[in-house]
C-alpha cells in the first residue's frame, strides 16, 4: 500500500506541517475606529511584513500590518475619513486608482487579501460594489462596507535577503512551515509517489492534470493557465 504524497499530508494538516503559532506575535486585524499612534516597528516570526505597534487614544495597544513610508510617531487614523497611507476605511469612501492592502473578505472579518509583504491591490470602480485588481490580476468585487488600509505592504525586499547556507534556510521558514527544498517525485519510490519507480526516472503515464483536480493530487505539469494582466 502506498502512502501520502507530501502535498496530501501537508493539506491534511498535523503537528509537523503547522505552523508554530506560539511564535507568533499576534493574530492581525485591522484597527478599530479611532485615531492611534505608531509606538514601535517590530519583526514578527512567521510573516515577511513588520508590524506596526499601534496605541489607541485610550492606552489600549493593538497591531496593525506595516505599510511602505511608515515610521515611529506617525498618527494613524481608521474610520470613515482618509488621513492618507495607512489609514483604515470603508473601500465605499476610497477614489477609484487608489492602492490598498489587507481588504476585508466580508465587513468586520478584520481583512483577508493583499496582506503578505510587498502586495497591494488597485481600487478600479464602484457602484453596488467597489471593484478591486488584485495582485494576482483578477478583478474581485466587495462591499462598500468593506475596511482596506491605504498603501503598499511593506518588507517588499524580504525575499531578496541571501540566505548563503541550506541550515539558515531551514531557520528560516521553520515559522512560516514551509517546505525549504521539494524532492522530485520522479526521484521517489513507488510507495512513496504515483511518479515514483522504474529503472530510469519518468513519469510513465500523462503528467498533465487539470485545472480543478485538487491540491493533493495536483503533481506534474499543470494545465496552461490563462494570461493575466499585471501592473
Amino acid at each position: 500500500m502506498g502512502k501520502p504524497i507530501v502535498a496530501q499530508r501537508r493539506g491534511k494538516g498535523g503537528l509537523v506541517y503547522r505552523s508554530p503559532s506560539h511564535r507568533h506575535v499576534t493574530p492581525v486585524k485591522l484597527p478599530r475606529d479611532g485615531q492611534y499612534l505608531v509606538k514601535d516597528i517590530i519583526h514578527a516570526p512567521g510573516r515577511n511584513a513588520p508590524l506596526l505597534v499601534l496605541s489607541g487614544a485610550d492606552g489600549t495597544k493593538s497591531y496593525q500590518l506595516g505599510f511602505r513610508g511608515a515610521f515611529v510617531g506617525e498618527k494613524l487614523k481608521s474610520g470613515a475619513e482618509i488621513s492618507g497611507e495607512g489609514s483604515t476605511v470603508p473601500l465605499g469612501a476610497i477614489a477609484d486608482g487608489s492602492v490598498v492592502h489587507n481588504i476585508e473578505s466580508m465587513p468586520g472579518d478584520g481583512g483577508k487579501f493583499c496582506r503578505t509583504a510587498g502586495s497591494s491591490a488597485l481600487v478600479v470602480s464602484h457602484g453596488d460594489f467597489v471593484s478591486v485588481r488584485l495582485a494576482s490580476g483578477k478583478i474581485r468585487r466587495f462591499h462598500p462596507s468593506c475596511k482596506a488600509t491605504l498603501g503598499i505592504v511593506a518588507g517588499s525586499g524580504a525575499r531578496d535577503i541571501p540566505i548563503m547556507k541550506a541550515g539558515n534556510h531551514i531557520h528560516y521558514l521553520r515559522s512560516k512551515a514551509k517546505r525549504p527544498y521539494t524532492v522530485r517525485g520522479v526521484a521517489m519510490n513507488a510507495v512513496n509517489h504515483p511518479h515514483g519507480g522504474g529503472n530510469h526516472q519518468h513519469v510513465g503515464r500523462p503528467s498533465t492534470v487539470g485545472t480543478g483536480t485538487p491540491p493533493g493530487r495536483k503533481v506534474g505539469r499543470l494545465s496552461p493557465q490563462k494570461k493575466r494582466r499585471k501592473d
